[in-house]
């Protein structure tokens, strides 16, 4: 310390003294304040906070220091020693001690700035009495565990204030939400947490009142505007509050309610659940949403057990036990009610429950109404009768539990859903709207796939009953037709299976509309005047018969405007063009080899479905064309043999140009395996949906999300630019043999391809580079890119060159890169950091491949000294064949570095998700480095762990970081050659190291010629849960001693082909 700060302690010796008695004063009345307010919360029976109580602790602890302190002084400055000798030594010592005694009394005044000091304990007792009595019927189930997480890290956020949570009635979102509130609670997310609930109709008066005495707060006036005033204040003295509203049907407007957010107040956070998801979205507008999804099997099963009880433990009763849960599809609500009913009674109660939950009537009885009240009630409150019906329709399909939009759109006509709608592209429109409606309700499941939907058995059963009032369906198989005059009156009539052998002739159907067959027998014989009675019928489905020739009472269906003959075997069906009002015909998978010329005179038609008609080779030339109102055609997986259309050739066979006469087309999906015949102008830029593959590569995809997909491999880019400019907003791209293309963003498409989502080139000899945007203007390219796949471009140099903007490859989560040899890293720093979704990078046998990532682009100067790169979303890492590669990413390094070996993952890299890491041929001497703290959060979540083929890697893990295995559960390591420990030994391990991989049950070693242990020094192993364990071609080791290591009774292989010499295992005493 300098000389002269020692001489001030000398000269300000009073002055320090005058200080610390001001400060000591000033802390007193500080002191005094919080201590009115402490006793006027312990008279409300609030609890005080803990650190309120210490602080008070800690003030009178230095007040009694200091007034000795003071005392001390007083006896040093005796006025006998004061003129004559003052104690210089102890004088300074004195002021010393009173500066630092300021310096603390001072800090503990700002510690004293409570805004609060107490929790209402109303609120505590109430959240956790709610909690507790909800629980009881309703018990939290653990697969919820990833949701509750997720919401609590938003919570955390500082950037999200309000949160939505949404499912079904029953599902379990007020037990999710109390679980969060008590988190939140104990993790101290929040200072306090109030609930509310909202319900259908709001009462604001009672929401604000419930609120209020949750926080203490008594109003005392009796205007609105002052209650709402109150509150609202009342809620911005906490600094950190989270408020629950529970069970919200419409838009509750927040600011009458008194609840301040966002900018009004950041530490107000909101919480809210609704049945519906666009109550959330749209009213209440949460910037995060959640859905609360039923439980899969196995979670029913043990949450069912559970609440039975041991009763299941009988082998007899289990086996119904088990199909009656499986009957609850699932719904919290229903699994507890029927488990609870059920539980102790005699197997024939359980056989009857099974029955009544498979076979429901529109009258509930029994477990029928406790179940079935749920879901009518939400049937009950949809908007308006088109989503009714919706509803219904759906339940109608065979397989509702994974059905296609598609079919509601041939079959909403004979429910009349499409009135006064007339395109193709209005009716989709309008189906997708309804289906979001009933996902936002949870009445189908919203699995984020929108040419898809699924609804769960339970809710099928219950909308089947509600249906039944005016719609004959049956699921089981129908051995005899109904009753003529039980079906008179129906309007759709829905069977599924029939298995009657013959079908009845003389039906009087007035008032039929829709008619869906579909038989377990295809050769069910139709009579000829079968639907001669059906005067009204609008849509006419046939599934899986056989057809050689329809019935001539098709002449009598004048209104028909939807026919289906799905998966049929089908001959003559050329009367099929009598139906002049038809609007969509399909023949999806149906065996059918010539389509008939009659068909062009259906000049109604909007839909033709041929889609995986592999048979079908001919249609006769003229009759697409013909069919001037198509808007959507579907060829895919078909094998019609596309003719040249010349001047003077006649043709046997449809050609390519006929499509570009149909001027309404809207959809095409079609497979041209010869790009020879392609010509000019064939694709409209009115398509708004396609999925085009051209090229003899390419097999036709299955189901799938994209509604504009192009897959190309052409003899020459003639047409390419063409092809590109017409087909707008293309999602799916696959490049095959497309020659010409250098850079593949500027030369297809120069405004970045906003709408890409996957992008596949392959086996293309001319790409240099993905994106060159170096003589570009900076673009927005690849904005909601997910998947990226680079398959033999031997030329490919660069997969980004140039400027570039923030949102680049924002969205992307999957990069596979394989056979490109020229590529030396896959992208630059400034790229890295704008990759937040990455999940899947794999790279494989690009020889020239030297970093994952590189530093030292022009958009990284600046960017060396960051302290941690973190892929937060990466879940599987496999790297394979790249035997130039020295690093995962390469960072600037000082002269005196470089010629230290450098790891493949340095201290920066950091995967706090990753799941899969797999290492073939890498010839790096070291895979992590040595500084453990940065690494231990990197690898807590790896399962499986693979490394082959190193030639140079003398030691796999540092100890440190085998510690942080608690997840693995897969470990292979094979065929490096000059591997000799798999644990190395660090600087200050203690004497005897314990390594315990609690969750591993596969372990291989094999052909490590070098090994000669696991750990160099003396340690013990634990593989509590190892099943399988391999180990061959390790020559210099045993694998372990039959005196130390045991395994446990489960393990199942091991093998041994090595002679006795150091133990693998060591564990010495």
């Amino acid at each position: 310390m300098g000389k002269g700060k020692q001489f001030g302690y000398f000269c300000c010796y009073k002055s320090n003294f005058d200080h610390l008695t001001k400060e000591v004063e000033k802390l007193r009345e500080r002191r005094e304040s919080v201590q009115h307010r402490v006793d006027f919360a312990k008279e409300n029976g609030e609890e005080i906070e803990q650190s309120v109580e210490n602080w008070l602790i800690s003030v009178d602890k230095i007040v009694e220091e200091a007034g000795k302190f003071v005392e001390d002084d007083e006896e040093a400055n005796n006025p006998c020693f004061k003129v004559l000798c003052p104690n210089l030594k102890n004088r300074h010592h004195l002021s010393k001690k009173a500066a630092k005694e300021v310096k603390a009394i001072v800090e503990l005044q700002d510690e004293g700035n409570f805004d609060r000091v107490s929790v209402r304990g109303i609120s505590r007792d109430r959240l956790v009495a709610y909690t507790e009595s909800y629980n009881e019927g309703h018990e939290f189930i653990e697969s919820r565990e990833s949701i509750l997480n997720d919401i609590l890290d938003a919570l955390r956020g500082p950037y999200v204030y309000m949160i939505g949570v949404y499912g079904m009635a029953g599902i379990g979102k007020t037990t999710l939400v109390k679980e969060v509130a008590r988190l939140a609670k104990e993790g101290r997310i929040f200072d306090e947490v109030v609930f509310a609930e909202v319900s259908q109709t709001p009462d604001l008066k009672r929401i604000r009142r419930e609120i209020a005495d949750q926080l203490g707060l008594n109003f005392c006036e009796e205007s609105d505007s002052e209650r709402i005033m109150m509150l609202c204040n009342r809620l911005k003295r906490e600094k950190k509050i989270l408020v629950i509203l529970d069970d919200i049907w419409t838009s509750l407007d927040l600011e009458r309610t008194g609840i301040p957010f966002g900018d009004v107040h950041r530490g107000c956070k909101i919480l809210v659940t609704s049945r519906r998801r666009d109550v959330l979205v749209s009213e209440m507008h949460c910037q995060n949403n959640y859905c609360v999804s039923v439980l899969n099997k196995e979670e029913a099963w043990s949450l069912f057990s559970k609440v039975v009880g041991n009763c299941v433990e009988d082998p007899d009763l289990q086996t119904v036990a088990i199909q009656v849960a499986n009957e609850c599809g699932g719904l919290p609500i229903a699994i507890l009610t029927v488990a609870r009913t059920l539980r102790n009674k005699p197997l024939f109660v359980w056989k009857k429950a099974l029955q009544e939950l498979r076979f429901s009537a529109r009258n509930f009885t029994g477990l029928e109404a406790l179940l079935g009240s749920t879901i009518e009630l939400i049937y009950n409150y949809l908007e308006g009768e088109e989503l009714k019906l919706t509803f219904l329709l759906c339940s109608l399909m065979k397989h509702p539990c994974d059905a296609p939009i598609m079919d509601l759109l041939k079959y909403g006509t004979g429910l009349g859903l499409f009135e006064d709608i007339y395109t193709m592209q209005e009716r989709r429109d309008r189906v997708y709207a309804l289906v979001r409606g009933l996902k936002d309700t949870c009445l189908l499941h919203d699995d984020d796939t929108a040419d898809w939907f699924s609804m769960l058995g339970f809710v099928r059963n219950v909308a089947i009953s509600i249906a039944s009032i005016n719609l004959m369906v049956r699921n089981d198989a129908l051995i005899e037709w109904p009753n003529k005059d039980m079906l008179k009156n129906c309007i759709a009539i829905f069977l599924h299976d029939i298995n009657t052998g013959e079908l009845p002739e003389g039906l009087e159907y007035p008032h039929l509309t829709s008619l869906c067959m579909n038989p377990k027998d295809p050769f069910l014989h139709i009579p000829d005047n079968f639907f001669a009675g059906m005067p009204k019928l609008r849509v006419l489905v046939l599934t899986r018969m056989k057809l050689l020739t329809l019935p001539s009472s098709f002449c009598h269906l004048p209104n028909l405007e939807s026919l289906c003959l799905d998966q049929c075997i089908l001959g003559d069906i050329a009367i099929i063009g009598n139906l002049k009002n038809l609007e969509i015909l399909s023949l999806c998978c149906s065996d059918i080899e010539q389509l008939p010329r009659e068909i062009g005179e259906l000049t109604q038609l909007k839909l033709l479905d041929l889609s995986n008609c592999s048979k079908l080779k001919v249609i006769p030339p003229n009759v697409i064309s013909s069919l001037s109102q198509l808007e959507e055609l579907y060829l895919g997986n078909t094998s019609v043999e596309w003719e040249f259309e010349g001047l003077n050739l006649e043709r046997n066979n449809a050609s390519l140009q006929e499509l570009s006469i149909l001027s309404h087309l809207t959809t095409l999906e079609i497979h041209i395996r010869d790009a020879v015949i392609l010509p000019k102008g064939l694709f409209s830029q009115k398509l708004a949906r396609y999925k085009i593959l051209v090229g003899d590569v390419w097999d036709w995809p299955g189901k799938s999300e994209n509604r504009r997909t192009l897959k190309l491999k052409l003899p020459t880019n003639i047409y390419l630019d063409e092809i590109i400019m017409n087909l707008k907003e293309i999602e799916e791209l696959y490049l095959d043999e497309v020659p010409g293309i250098e850079n593949v963003l500027y030369e297809l498409d120069r405004k970045g391809l906003p709408a890409l989502k996957h992008l596949r080139a392959q086996n293309n000899p001319f790409i240099l580079c993905i994106v060159d945007s170096m003589a570009q203007v900076r673009c927005n390219a690849f904005p909601v890119l997910e998947s990226m796949f680079l398959h033999n471009l031997i030329h490919l140099e660069k997969i980004c060159d140039g400027l570039l903007t923030a949102e680049f490859f924002s969205k992307l989560r999957i990069i596979k890169v394989r056979n490109c040899d020229k590529l030396k890293n896959i992208f630059s720093f400034s790229i890295v950091r704008g990759l937040p979704q990455l999940q899947i990078l794999k790279v494989i046998k690009c020889n020239n491949m030297e970093e994952i990532f590189s530093f030292g682009g022009e958009d990284d100067v600046g960017y060396n000294e960051v302290d941690k790169i973190e892929f937060g979303q990466l879940r599987s890492l496999i790297l394979k064949f790249l035997p130039q590669l020295t690093s995962f990413y390469a960072q600037l390094k000082s002269s005196d570095e470089l010629d230290t070996p450098k790891p493949l993952f340095n201290e920066r890299v950091v995967f706090p998700n990753l799941e899969t890491l797999e290492l073939y041929a890498i010839n790096t001497e070291r895979i992590w480095h040595n500084q453990p703290v940065a690494v231990s959060p990197g690898i807590q979540n790896l399962t499986r762990l693979i490394v082959h083929g190193s030639e140079k890697i003398k030691y796999l893990f540092p100890s440190s970081i085998v510690r942080n295995f608690v997840q693995l559960q897969h470990l292979e390591i094979c065929h490096c050659t000059v591997l000799e420990e798999i644990v190395s030994k660090e600087r200050g391990e203690e004497a005897t190291a314990t390594f315990v991989f609690p969750k591993v049950t596969y372990l291989k070693l094999c052909n490590l010629s070098e090994l000669i242990t696991f750990y160099p020094g003396i340690h013990t192993l634990e593989w509590p849960l190892l099943k399988r364990l391999e180990v061959y071609g390790c020559n210099k080791v045993k694998i372990f001693t039959s005196e130390f290591l045991s395994f446990p009774k489960n393990s199942e292989e091991i093998q041994r082909n090595i002679p006795t010499q150091q133990a693998l295992f060591l564990v010495e005493k």
